[in-house]
């Protein structure tokens, strides 16, 4: 147990009823309209919600959907790509993103990520390009965003569409070496966003959004997300059913307006962390790219030795500290993407990322006293390790 230490309330992951609670009269008022208005699906708060998020994300057209996965179906299936086209992402990352390929028939092509921000490394991009290559998914991970510049350089020299996976990174800029600076999502020809209850800006259960400067793919993802509708029982394309409640448009309009002081918490409670355990022997705080903000939805500690990862977890839950391995399986060797003949070893940065990080709890509700508590645990674990070496 940390020295002189006493725990403090309990710590979670994630606290989204104390989040919550000081909303809760407008919440109650947002969810007391829908019911009046009864308009449940495509009610007036779903085009008010798509307005202001694209208001704040600067402009881009935002076409609301039933929940991220989708987002990124619907953004791969506006490309109209021929069968088994090759969808080039990430092998470190969440399953959705290349779940999404799959199931279109397309084929998922993985590539190695960068070790400092976990995010495409856009050399192994390059190098994977061949004649089929359809789209460049770009993942913007735990909150910060991939390497933009190289990235759209890429697309554009190869004429390539890139994709953002905006998921967990809503909120954060990039600045490109022309100064020009600009929200995660809004580069590629669409970008895509859930609002999963656990996200930046979460919903109260499914949730996802699609955004994209081109008015005619804006109008072509809508239909998509419709059924393939140009107008009520005349069906242009095959699409989906893919559609955002009008209950969680309202309740996550109620949130918008707080999601910049929610990301500056988050922001501080990161700084915290840095100061708190940079500098410990084989423990590495996140890197922060300077061209890009970071939202921190996840802050991810990596460890020096694989064993030790789990070493540290097993300590921070005897003591009261709870944490996450986001990801301990790359997805290339999930049994369900083996049909993809990637052998272990392929690539090696995400396979070492996949036993070496962890992510400590970082929520805008955490307080003082409990981050003490989290980075003194942290600390008193290496204290442990080096007395007993």
């Amino acid at each position: 147990m940390p020295t002189n230490l006493v725990p403090p309330a309990p710590i979670r992951m994630l606290d989204l009823a104390t989040q919550h609670a000081p909303l809760q009269p407008a919440l109650d008022d947002a969810l007391r309209t829908v019911l009046q208005e009864a308009e449940f699906i495509n009610g007036p708060a779903v085009a008010a919600f798509a307005q202001e998020l694209s208001a704040y994300l600067g402009g881009p057209h935002v076409i609301p959907c039933a929940n991220g996965t989708d987002a990124l179906q619907l953004a791969l299936m506006s490309l109209n790509l021929p069968p088994d086209a090759e969808i080039i992402l990430p092998a470190f990352t969440y399953v959705a993103t290349a779940e999404a390929a799959a199931v279109l028939g397309l084929r998922p092509v993985f590539v190695d990520v960068l070790p400092t921000t976990f995010c495409l490394d856009p050399a192994a991009v390059e190098a994977a390009i061949t004649p089929r290559t359809g789209a460049i998914l770009a993942v913007h991970l735990f909150g910060q965003c991939a390497d933009l510049e190289a990235l759209k350089q890429i697309a554009t020299r190869r004429a390539i569409p890139l994709i953002e996976d905006n998921a967990q990174a809503i909120g954060a800029t990039y600045r490109f070496a022309d100064g020009q600076q600009t929200y995660a999502g809004t580069v590629g020809e669409v970008g895509t966003t859930s609002f999963f209850p656990a996200k930046n800006l979460g919903a109260f259960g499914d949730g996802g959004a699609i955004f994209t400067h081109d008015a005619a793919r804006a109008t072509y993802l809508r239909q998509l997300a419709n059924h393939g509708q140009t107008r009520k029982y005349h069906h242009q394309h095959i699409g989906l059913n893919s559609r955002l409640d009008t209950l969680q448009a309202a309740l996550l309009r109620v949130k918008l307006p707080h999601l910049p002081t929610w990301t500056a918490a988050r922001q501080r409670i990161a700084d915290y962390f840095d100061a708190a355990l940079g500098g410990i022997s084989g423990l590495c705080i996140p890197y922060r790219d300077p061209q890009s903000s970071h939202v921190f939805h996840q802050y991810t500690l990596t460890l020096e030795k694989a064993p030790q990862r789990d070493q540290v977890q097993e300590y921070l839950r005897a003591h009261g500290v709870p944490s996450m391995v986001y990801y301990p399986v790359p997805v290339h060797l999930q049994p369900a993407y083996a049909y993809l003949g990637y052998p272990a070893g392929q690539f090696p940065v995400a396979e070492q990322l996949c036993d070496t990080v962890l992510s400590l709890p970082i929520h805008p509700m955490l307080s003082e006293a409990q981050l003490h508590y989290i980075t003194s645990t942290v600390r008193a674990f290496f204290n442990l390790t080096r007395s007993l070496a």
